[in-house]
This record gives structure tokens, sequence and C-alpha cells, in this order.
């Protein structure tokens, strides 16, 4: 007689699969939920941003350079700080007083025209009637020629933060291949990469930038080529020192071991473990890309004249605070640091919740 087989239902079952680990990007943002001044930071990143998409579609500060308002009309929240009227005004005020003057003398002897000065007069009367009346106040005020500050200041914030973030993925870029072809392959590859990169650092970086921008027709592109062509240096060295370290670390030789090929062993299996170095570094050459692009316009060497950038606004309010007029300088000023502030407290965000080492020390389960 056969036995009936034993139901094995309170049998131990094995444990469920673990779930599959949080990826590097995911570990960070659950740290950056966690940090209030990151978030405040990228909300304000976010909306600079925004700016800058508004006034690139046209949506926001189109006509920055029509002259709304009289010259150097004062914010509307100081409209005490002192207004002067516009040289346009002044003499259409003197026009129409002249077409009031009395009747002139009888000169039709002597002067052919004379006869012709009535209609003259008439027509001038009528084109000071649909003369467009300015503004005598703004949000923020009106520089020498009557255009809105705050316009400007907007305009300024697409050109000087598109020149930061170009600039920045492109010096990103050039240093991250570079450094990971010198620290992945060394020998004769890495002695090259660095002598190349000595003869780079060897030259002070703003005087490699006037150089340049000196040779250079002043233009947006050449400004994010030049930032962009003497920028790479730290990024390369930070990540040809991590390729060094992870070349020969165990995942690497297996990768070799199952036949992956250098360049998926360098980009498929190294870059991502050493990515956190480059947005990182990202991060921090945006805000200084800012700086230098604000500091080549206030030169004369950036944005050309048709354009406009917080650092022409800070070349023109030099000549305006010598009369006084100080809200333009104002505006340029809180536009940028509060923008360099935000980026640089979200860089450091950024670095402790990409940073293996740094979350494993603080935070051994994340």
């Amino acid at each position: 007689m056969k036995s009936a087989p034993v139901a094995l239902a309170g049998a131990a079952r094995p444990p469920p699969a673990a779930g599959l680990s949080s990826g590097l990007l995911a570990l960070a943002w659950r740290r950056l939920r966690r940090d209030r001044v990151a978030l405040v930071s990228m909300a304000i990143v976010a909306a600079y941003l925004l700016l800058m998409l508004g006034a690139w579609s046209g949506l926001l500060a189109r006509d920055w350079s029509r002259e709304v308002a009289i010259s150097y009309a004062p914010p509307s929240w100081a409209a005490d700080a002192g207004t002067s009227e516009s040289p346009i005004a002044a003499d259409a005020s003197g026009r129409s007083g002249s077409a009031a003057d009395p009747a002139r003398v009888d000169l039709t002897d002597v002067d052919p025209l004379a006869p012709r000065y009535a209609e003259w007069d008439r027509r001038a009367a009528q084109l000071q009637v649909t003369e467009q009346a300015r503004a005598r106040t703004l949000p923020m005020g009106a520089d020498k020629w009557g255009r809105d500050v705050l316009a400007k200041a907007i305009k300024g914030t697409e050109v000087s933060l598109f020149v930061g973030l170009s600039a920045a993925l492109l010096a990103t870029l050039i240093g991250t291949v570079l450094g990971a072809f010198a620290g992945f392959a060394g020998g004769w590859v890495d002695d090259l990469l660095e002598w190349f990169y000595s003869v780079f650092t060897a030259i002070p970086g703003i005087l490699l930038i006037l150089a340049f921008a000196a040779v250079l027709r002043p233009g947006l592109v050449n400004i994010i080529v030049i930032l962009g062509l003497t920028g790479w240096t730290g990024i390369y060295r930070l990540v040809r020192a991590e390729y060094l370290k992870h070349r020969s670390r165990d995942y690497v030789r297996a990768a070799e071991a199952i036949g992956a090929s250098r360049r998926a062993r360098m980009f498929a299996h190294i870059l991502p473990n050493v990515s956190h170095v480059s947005l990182v570094q990202l991060s921090q050459h945006v805000v200084s890309f800012i700086k230098a692009e604000v500091i080549l316009s206030f030169l004369g060497f950036g944005v050309p004249l048709d354009q406009v950038s917080w650092g022409t606004m800070l070349a023109e309010a030099q000549a305006e605070l010598v009369v006084g007029k100080w809200w333009q300088l104002l505006a340029a000023t809180i536009s940028m640091a509060v923008l360099v502030t935000a980026f640089s407290m979200l860089t450091d965000a950024l670095r402790d919740a990409l940073d293996p080492r740094l979350r494993t020390e603080r935070n051994p389960n994340p």
C-alpha cells in the first residue's frame, strides 16, 4: 500500500526576494527632500529657469528695449527719489509753445517759404498729439533712455543663466571625457593629457579668458566657447583621479573577464559610479561662469550692444550712480545675488546627497 503524499502546507516558505536597491539619483532625491534649505534653493533656481524660458519664448520682457517712461523714472515704491524730464518731453513742450506763439510777421516778400509755415506748424501739432505718453514711475524704475529696468533684469536673466548653463555643460563634457581617457588608459595618453592640462593651468584663468575674448568678437556663442574651453581643467583633474581608483577594482576586472570592451568599462561601468563628481562640478561651474559672463559684459567683451545682461546693466549703473540713480544697480545686484546664493546652496546639498562616502558616513542605512 502506497502512502499518500504528505501535504507541506505548514512548511516554511522561502523568504521573498529582496527588492531592487534604489539608484544613486533616487537616494540623492530622498536626502534632498529632508533638507529644507536645498528645497528652497531648488525652488529659486527653478523660478529663474522659468524666467529664462519665458524671456526666450517672448512671453516675458519682449519689449525690454522700448522707451516706455521718462528718463530715470524712479521706482514706484521710491517715487520721491526724484525725476528728470526726458529730453523728448522737453522738446515736445518746446515745440508746443512755439505753435502757440503770436502771429508771425508777414515775410512773404523776403522768404518764399513763409506761406508754408502755418501748414508745417499744423502738422507738427498733429504729431505732438499722437505722441505716446510716458510713465513717470515704474516698478523698478527706468534707465537713462526710459527703458524698464525690471524688464531688462528679466532679459538679463535669460542671457546670463543661458551662458552659465551652456558653458558649464561644455566644460563638464570636455573635462569628463578627457579625465576618463587619462585615468583609464594611463601610459602615454595620460602623459599627453597631463601636459595639456599643465599648459592650461600655467596661465591664470581670468587672463586666459580675457585673451580669448579680445581675439573673438562679442557674442553669446563665443562667450560659451571661451568659458567652456578654459573651465574644464578642474573637472578633468577630479574625474582622472576617480578613474585611477576605479579602473583596478573588482567589478571592472569582472567586466573585463566577461569580455566587456574598453569603452563599455569606461562609460557603462565606471562612469555611473563617478558621475556624482561631474554633477557637483557642473553646478559649481554654473555659478562661476555666470560671474565670468557678468565680468566680461561689464568690461565690454561679453554680449553685443543689441542685447542686455546683468553685466551691461552694472556697466550702465556705474555712470548712473554719479547722478544719484541707483535702482538699476539694485535690480541687477539682487537678481544676480539671489541666483548665485541659491545655486551655491543647492550645489552643497547635491554634493552631500550624491557623494557615496558622505552618504555612508552620515547614514549607514539610507
